[in-house]
């Protein structure tokens, strides 16, 4: 758009040109001053029929240009022919029709556009092929065969996974990504990205691989902003709200001010600090602080029920009283993908309107793999626990060696 209204801006400036020098010194005469208003209208006549004609289509666009410019040539030679002097008593009356054409020139081509022009065809996204689904397939079908007489361009496998991401068909995305691991592994922006549309694939998890991505993209460049949007998210997973606001805020600096990005960004940051704020003022409280009733160990998957668990099975891990409610008295979630996994609970975990750790002398420690996703126990599901645990006990381990009947 900026480059059509400049050189339509050229152009009025050349007719100016071109009109207001013969005009400025040209003769008085009521004849002469009489011919060339005759000729001004009828070059603005032809002028606004060819514009009629390439609005409606009848006029190809190098045939209006053509036609343009030959109105223009014959308009230069009309001028050209007219005496090059004028008497001085005559001067004044053509310097008020060159000053006039410098006003309505312009004007009458703006409203000439705005009446038969079409304003929207400036609008590059008007004037944008869409693209339909079927052709967006066809591309990445034919990229995915370039791939496969030629596995080693990561470059390649690049593109593929962004065009997986645009799709949403986020794990062949992460199984892209990790086939460029030679490129991926350099570039702060394509680790961003990977760790991305692996939580995607993972039902928005962050923990895990995808956070060790983060963390290798924030070593390269400690101001990426895709990873420092993850790394907050990760930290409000791990309930580290303080460190979740400190990311944000680092990205919030980057964003253009008052945009509604950067409003939306503003308020997450805020809402982090109040969070970490009021967990503060708890601990001062007299609350249940981190560290007391403090368990910790860690979880194993059995090797002989290794191939009844998949990756992205949801694991859960409790601590329950042994005597008493079987409400948890603080619990963890993660996924298969996650073990070895190191857990740890205190009085700080403990569920709202719960007991605590501390306030029982032994508490038994549970693992169960549950394959319908939930945290009620069903049948299939791989189970392990620990009893008899006291209050302070570290390094426990615990493994998943049993099946759910």
């Amino acid at each position: 758009m900026t480059t059509f209204i400049i050189a339509a801006a050229l152009l009025l400036v050349a007719v100016i040109a071109i009109l207001l020098p013969p005009l400025w010194r040209a003769p008085g005469a009521s004849a002469t001053a009489d011919r060339r208003a005759a000729n001004l209208a009828i070059f603005r006549d032809q002028l606004a029929e060819l514009g009629r004609e390439h609005h409606d289509g009848s006029l190809a666009d190098e045939d209006f240009v053509n036609s343009r410019n030959e109105l223009q040539r014959r308009l230069l030679d009309e001028v050209e022919a007219e005496p090059a002097a004028a008497p001085p008593d005559t001067r004044p009356g053509s310097r008020k029709t060159a000053l006039a054409l410098l006003i309505v020139v312009p004007l009458a081509a703006a409203v000439g556009y705005t009446l038969i022009g079409n304003p929207r065809a400036l609008d590059p996204l008007q004037r944008q092929t869409r693209i339909a689904p079927e052709q967006i397939l066809e591309m990445v079908n034919g990229l995915v065969e370039k791939l496969r007489k030629n596995p080693d361009d990561s470059q390649g496998w690049v593109m593929l996974a962004r065009s997986y991401k645009v799709l949403e068909r986020f794990p062949e995305a992460a199984d892209a990504y990790s086939r460029a691991a030679t490129l991926v592994d350099q570039d702060p922006v394509l680790l961003a990205d990977y760790a991305d549309v692996l939580s995607r694939s993972n039902g928005g998890k962050l923990q895990g691989k995808p956070t060790e991505l983060v963390e290798r993209a924030l070593k390269l460049d400690p101001d990426e902003p895709q990873a420092l949007l993850l790394a907050g998210a990760a930290a409000t997973d791990r309930q580290e709200f303080a460190a979740a606001a400190e990311y944000w805020s680092r990205l919030h600096a980057q964003l253009e001010p008052d945009s509604e990005e950067a409003r939306a960004l503003a308020a997450a940051i805020n809402k982090a600090r109040e969070i970490a704020t009021q967990a503060a003022a708890a601990k001062t409280a007299g609350k249940p602080a981190a560290g007391v009733g403090a368990v910790s160990g860690e979880v194993t998957l059995s090797s002989r029920l290794a191939a009844l668990a998949r990756p992205d099975d949801v694991l859960f891990v409790f601590a329950r009283a042994e005597e008493g409610p079987r409400m948890p008295l603080a619990a963890m979630r993660a996924t298969v993908a996650d073990l070895p996994l190191r857990f740890h609970f205190d009085d700080s975990m403990a569920l709202s309107g719960g007991r605590k750790i501390s306030d029982f002398a032994t508490i038994s420690i549970e693992a169960r793999v549950a394959k319908a996703g939930k945290a009620q126990s069903s049948p299939g599901d791989l189970l392990g626990s620990l009893r008899g645990i006291k209050p302070g006990s570290r390094n426990l381990r615990l493994q998943i060696d049993q099946v759910q009947p």
